[in-house]
């Protein structure tokens, strides 16, 4: 009988157990996105991302529905790969950067729908507009990473209306702006 305990103490000190723990998102190692499509006119996609981001949540494996999120973008961070159109989004058209300085995401609810898949409902805040909206959340993985941290990783989709933002109306082809998330969070 004392060696199956001890066996089992060692396979549950070498085995990392998930707990409610706080993570700050990994936006310096480049390894969390904020990307965008969007239908141009309906002939092709326009993609871009925003390239400055900030967060952190609370996730527990064992209790998903206390998970809360909280992420705040520099729409001025624009990047579509195109510096004429980046001005154009930052305009009063679309993002208007220079009376609105920040977006932000706060989580209400969090959906454990199993086998990984979450359902992620919040206020997204954008040119001083806030909607509910829902991500389709997937964990990637979590674990000890080699410089001794623990991560954990998920991804999400989400669409917001242009016209709930009061953005430039491009016709019903381009009335959906397509959000696409890859977040991995750092333990604190």
């Amino acid at each position: 009988m004392t060696r199956k305990l001890l066996a089992a103490a060692l396979f549950t000190a070498m085995t990392p157990l998930a707990f409610a723990a706080d993570y700050t998102i990994d936006d310096k190692g480049a390894h969390a996105s904020i990307n965008f499509k969007v239908k141009h006119l309906g002939y092709s996609w326009l993609t871009g991302r925003f390239n400055t981001f900030s967060g952190d949540f609370n996730y527990d494996a064992n209790n998903v529905a206390a998970s809360k999120i909280n992420v705040n973008i520099d729409p001025a961070s624009v990047d579509s790969n195109h510096a004429e159109r980046d001005k154009h989004l930052k305009g009063k058209d679309f993002l208007d950067v220079s009376s609105f300085d920040s977006a932000s995401f706060v989580s209400k609810k969090v959906e454990d729908l199993g086998n990984g898949k979450l359902k992620i409902t919040g206020d997204f805040t954008l040119k001083g507009i806030t909607k509910e909206v829902v991500i389709d959340a997937n964990k990637i993985g979590e674990g000890q990473d080699p410089w001794g941290g623990y991560r954990v990783g998920f991804e999400g989709t989400t669409q917001i209306a242009m016209a709930d933002y009061n953005m430039m109306d491009l016709g019903p082809a381009s009335a959906q702006i397509e959000l696409e998330l890859h977040v991995e969070g750092i333990k604190k």
